[in-house]
């Protein structure tokens, strides 16, 4: 008991997103795998213009639990904006199949989270592998605020520019928000039009999803449209499927969030299915 107690005080559950940020710069822009021991699997998916360790420290809770957790980088992350140009979505999907298998090989059974973008593609690769044991969907967009009339604009803006700066609305953009620090800050205007394809096609095929999943979004998500998870749980093609409200939270919650209920659900989700 009392060493479980000393464990449970060390756990990263308990640890300051920020100052371990400040510890962590070295590997802000690397994958990471987690050996576990109770032979199950996590494959965890960042965000668009984002890195693995936007999902490192849940991928360390889940890991301290017993499973074993691969973050891969999506090709054109980590490096500099430039390495996204002529990247298609269906790339990103690649780098993840080839996750998955590589976890199916030592794992029995392999759940996956994604976050934002990292969710609409955890849901397309739920579709091309039946296996999954289950999903967690973190801040995923149905759809993205003011979607046609944003599509609409990058389509014409891209016709005189290549890139365009991130825009963060004053609450939630705050220098210090570990999404921001970690993230591109500028982007190739042809990249996000491949993220609101990815969207759209995700969303078109919800149903075809049947593993268990669960749903969070944060209530104050600047993002995507106030009804996004309300939208994927109602259409979702899952039997077994749950939803979180995160309470004044980030888009990208997972990243910065210090109420550990947020760890915790996954983890009982997981257990549970």
């Amino acid at each position: 008991m009392v060493k479980r107690l000393i464990q449970s005080v060390k756990s990263v559950l308990f640890a300051d997103p920020n100052l371990l940020y400040k510890e962590e710069r070295g590997i802000v822009d690397k994958p990471f795998y987690f050996p576990g021991t109770n032979g199950n699997s996590v494959l965890l998916i960042h965000g668009w213009t984002s890195t693995p360790y936007e999902v490192r420290r849940l991928g360390k809770y889940l890991n301290e639990n017993g499973y074993t957790v691969s973050g891969p980088m999506l090709r054109g992350h980590g490096t500099v904006p430039k390495n996204l140009e002529g990247l298609k979505w269906t790339d990103w999907l690649s780098d993840l199949e080839a996750a998955f298998e590589e976890l199916q090989k030592d794992c029995g059974k392999v759940y996956v989270a994604g976050t934002s973008i990292g969710g609409n593609l955890a849901i397309l690769l739920a579709i091309r592998k039946k296996s999954i044991a289950g999903l967690v969907l973190m801040a995923t967009p149905y759809r993205l605020k003011f979607e046609s009339a944003v599509v609409a604009f990058a389509k014409i803006i891209g016709r005189f520019k290549k890139y365009n700066k991130k825009f963060y609305p004053p609450t939630f953009g705050m220098t210090t928000t570990i999404t921001r620090l970690i993230s591109y800050q500028s982007y190739p205007i042809a990249s996000a039009l491949e993220t609101f394809d990815l969207v759209k096609d995700s969303r078109r095929r919800l149903a075809e999803v049947t593993e268990p999943c669960l749903i969070m979004q944060s209530t104050s998500d600047h993002i995507v449209t106030k009804n996004s998870s309300e939208k994927i749980f109602q259409k979702i093609g899952s039997a077994k499927k749950e939803k979180r409200f995160v309470k004044r939270a980030y888009h990208t919650f997972i990243s910065d969030i210090k109420n550990e209920h947020v760890f915790e659900d996954i983890l009982n989700f997981l257990e549970k299915n």
